[in-house]
Parts: C-alpha cells; structure tokens; sequence
C-alpha cells in the first residue's frame, strides 16, 4: 500500500515476484529504452498478486526524466496456452481503440512481439494509481452501507456504459464475428473444459447438454467485457465510490451483454451464501449495501432494457465457464507447467462449480 496525504494507505500495489516468474530485466531494458527513452536507470520489478492467468509486473524507475515512473508490464503465463488465448497483441490494439470512447480503458505505450525479449509477448501500458476493490476493502477505507451501495451501482454502469459503446464507430467490428455468439461460446467452453479435464474433476456432461438445449432465440451483440469484476476495477483513492479504471480485457470481444453479466454473477459472492461460496470470494460483493445477484439482474434489466426470458441460462453459463477457466489454471499446475501454490487445490473449487451448476438449473441458487 501507498501512503497518501491524508494518512490513508489504501493505494494498491505491486508485491514480491513470485517464484520462477521472475522478469529478465537485463535483457528488456534495450529495448524498454528504446521505446520509452523517458524511463532511465533499472527499475524496481514488483509483481501483482492477483494474476492467476496473465502476469501482471509494475516498473518503477527512480531516474525517469517525467512524472510517470511507472508503468505496467503485462506478459502470458507459460506453458501450454488455449488457442487464442493470452494474445497480448489483440489486447494491446483492442485497448489502444477503444481508450478514445470508453475513458475507463488505461493508455497503451508500447507493444513487443518479440518473444526473445523476456521470453513471451507483452506489452507496456499506463498505470492507474488507486484502490482495487479484492477480497476486502482495505482497512482505512470505512465504507458506509450508503457508499458502497454508491459503488455498486457505479460498478454496474461502468459495465452498461461498455455495453452501450459503438464498437462501428470504434473501428472494432473486426475483433469478432459477433452474430452466433452464444453457440460458439457454449461450444468453444465445453471443448475447453474437456480438454483441460484432469482425473479428479466430473465430465459435466448434464451440464453441458442443458447449456446446449437452452440458448437463447435472440441476442444483442456489443462490446463486452468478459471478466467485470469488483477486483479488475480502479477506485479514485479520494473518492472511492467513482471507479477511474477498468482493467484486464484480455477476454474481450462482441458477444452477448446478458453473458457477460452471467460472467460477473459467477464471481459475485453475496452476504448469505455458504460458507464455501465464502471462502472462494475475490471480491467484496458481501458488504452491506451490496447489491444481491437478483438485484443486480433486475437493475441491469431495468437500465439497458433488454428482456432476459431464461435468466438461468445467462447464469449457468457464467458459472461453467468459470469452472473451464480454473481448470484450465489447473491444468497446467497438474502438468508442472507453474508452481503458483494458489493452484493447488482449485480442481476442488471446479466441483463446486459445477454443483452450482446444476442448483441454478434446478433454480435453488
């Protein structure tokens, strides 16, 4: 954490780089300082803890010749990688467009291909300086039950402004086929998990057949974000309930709106669930003041108007392609492609998942 000047240390900030991710810092700094020659000297490498996909580093430079000292370096992870995944060019040029019509987006500065360089693609961008909303608000941060009402909300428009954007007027048409969205994600994260399945996780296949069975008739297609939570947004540290950046857009695409609030519903753990929801929660969506995931749905419904005639659908499919998305983390922690401790059990959390899953079907969540 950072200080600030009225005492608070609520700033987010990078932490030690975890083992075996370490950045070869000799081999990028030519090249850093041939793309940004303002950044002098060899920089601190901290590394953000909450990456369980990407690798996230922050570069402080002490010598730099302007204010901003800092910036993110965003890299993939190694080992086996899903086709198309981890594109830090797509993610790169996709942020680059859109940061003029959607001001949560951070500046892109430079892009490497080249994967000689630190032994993958990456790219440099812009660092937010403020408060991300993790497991819990930090400590000097008292939220009133009203404020954090406030942030919700606010959250939730951010997430509606995205789906409001003209991605034709963004020069974006092309980052997706858009039309057909909901079959090829059913279809692409079922043969994801199945590909990723280890020993210890279930075939899912009553899942996967009432996914199959119960697309929706009709879909509005935009910009989405697919991973919106509380803890890839950014909080003025001075005003904590306005949200300043939006972070993460490595899964963005034009697809459904109503899926992708199916992928943030998979994510928001509220104050009455169990207590194995509980001890899976990323993010502070128990608070009170919090919204419920039936209010959430009925405000979004009630601000973009869109008609949600199945809302179970919108739900299972944000939950399994959670559980695809952990397993493929696991996957790779199984097959000694990380090391990464936090993934040692998360085949665990897949079974949970799934079983909520079939509760959602049933419609006892």
């Amino acid at each position: 954490m950072s200080q600030l000047t009225d005492g608070q240390t609520v700033v987010d900030e990078a932490g030690h780089v975890r083992q075996g991710e370490e950045l070869d810092v000799a081999s990028l700094l030519p090249w850093l300082n041939s793309q940004l020659p303002h950044l002098n000297g060899t920089p601190k490498v901290t590394q953000y803890a909450g990456g369980a996909s990407n690798w996230t580093y922050c570069l402080t430079f002490n010598e730099a010749t302007s204010p901003d000292n800092e910036v993110i370096l965003r890299r993939g992870p190694a080992g086996t990688k899903a086709k198309g995944a981890h594109d830090m060019g797509r993610e790169y040029r996709l942020q680059a467009a859109l940061k003029p019509v959607y001001k949560y987006v951070p500046e892109m500065l430079a892009h490497c291909e080249d994967k000689g360089v630190i032994g993958a693609e990456f790219y440099i961008m812009e660092k937010f300086n403020g408060i991300i909303p993790r497991k819990n608000m930090p400590r000097d941060l008292p939220l009133s039950t009203h404020d954090t009402r406030t942030l919700c909300e606010n959250a939730l428009d951010s997430l509606i402004e995205l789906h409001k954007v003209d991605y034709q007027a963004a020069d974006l048409s092309h980052i997706a086929k858009g039309s057909g969205y909901a079959q090829r994600q059913i279809d692409g994260w079922i043969t994801r998990y199945h590909k990723a399945r280890t020993w210890n996780v279930p075939k899912a296949n009553y899942i996967c057949d009432w996914l199959q069975a119960n697309l929706p008739d009709n879909e509005h297609i935009c910009l989405t974000h697919n991973d919106f939570r509380f803890d890839n947004l950014v909080l003025d540290a001075h005003e904590p309930t306005h949200i300043i950046g939006v972070l993460d857009w490595e899964l963005a695409t034009l697809g459904d709106p109503l899926m992708d609030l199916g992928n943030s519903l998979a994510y928001w753990v509220q104050a009455d669930d169990d207590r194995l929801a509980k001890s899976t929660r990323r993010q502070p969506t128990h608070l009170n003041g919090m919204y419920t995931r039936k209010e959430v749905i009925a405000y979004y419904l009630d601000k973009t108007g869109f008609k949600a005639d199945n809302v179970a659908f919108y739900e299972v499919y944000g939950l399994f392609r959670l559980a695809a998305i952990a397993q493929q983390i696991y996957y790779r922690y199984h097959h000694k492609q990380t090391n990464n401790p936090a993934f040692k059990n998360i085949w665990f959390f897949v079974h949970y998942l799934l079983w909520q899953c079939r509760k959602a079907i049933k419609g006892t969540r």
